[in-house]
């Protein structure tokens, strides 16, 4: 059985990072200071480094930490309670993780608490009414069946508390395709960026 670092090292799976990593390094524009929160093995954050940002990693797993580049800075935590100041980081992004922390609002809340005032929020969360991820669910061996959270509009709702927001719906896929799509029924994501109010 593969480990996650392998999968992710699959040309699928290279192809998604890909595209999540041109999004979010245009949705990042203007940052320099970046907290991924449940970053593993930080493959999307490698690139956001290369670009220039300053990406610090956090995730619960040290285990997962250890296959993170050593370009990146790579804290072991919970996002319910960052070890971090206030006003610590110009962004924060969530890739495909928030649906998976148990307690999102006290993660939400955080992630407000260490941002700079009018810092950005970028939470990529799985879209649960799309056709890929009843797919995905639908294989006993998939991850996402580990997820905790599928209503999304609450999560959505959780945002605006604390983040003036605007959503979308980004990257189809059916199968192995990857396609552009903000179609909500196959999109794979749907996105929500946030400043921070």
């Amino acid at each position: 059985m593969p480990t996650y670092k392998e999968i992710c090292e699959m040309p699928f799976w290279k192809a998604v990072f890909e595209r999540e990593h041109a999004y979010l390094a245009d949705a990042l524009s203007g940052c320099k200071t970046v907290l991924s929160v449940g970053c593993g093995p930080a493959m999307i954050e490698r690139m956001l480094a290369e670009d220039g940002f300053e990406v610090t990693g956090m995730d619960v797993s040290e285990e997962a930490l250890s296959g993170a580049p050593d370009s990146i800075r790579k804290v072991v935590g919970t996002a319910e309670m960052m070890d971090f100041p206030a006003s610590s980081f110009d962004a924060a992004i969530y890739v495909a993780s928030l649906q998976f922390i148990t307690d999102y609002e006290a993660a939400l809340r955080e992630t407000a608490r260490v941002l700079v005032p009018k810092g950005k929020l970028v939470a990529m969360l799985l879209n649960t009414d799309s056709q890929y991820f009843r797919e995905q669910t639908a294989d006993p061996e998939s991850y996402m069946r580990r997820i905790k959270h599928t209503d999304i509009f609450w999560m959505e709702a959780a945002m605006m508390e604390r983040f003036e927001i605007k959503v979308e719906y980004y990257m189809g896929i059916t199968g192995e395709r990857i396609f552009e799509s903000d179609d909500p029924k196959l999109a794979s994501l749907f996105i929500v960026n946030g400043i921070r109010l």
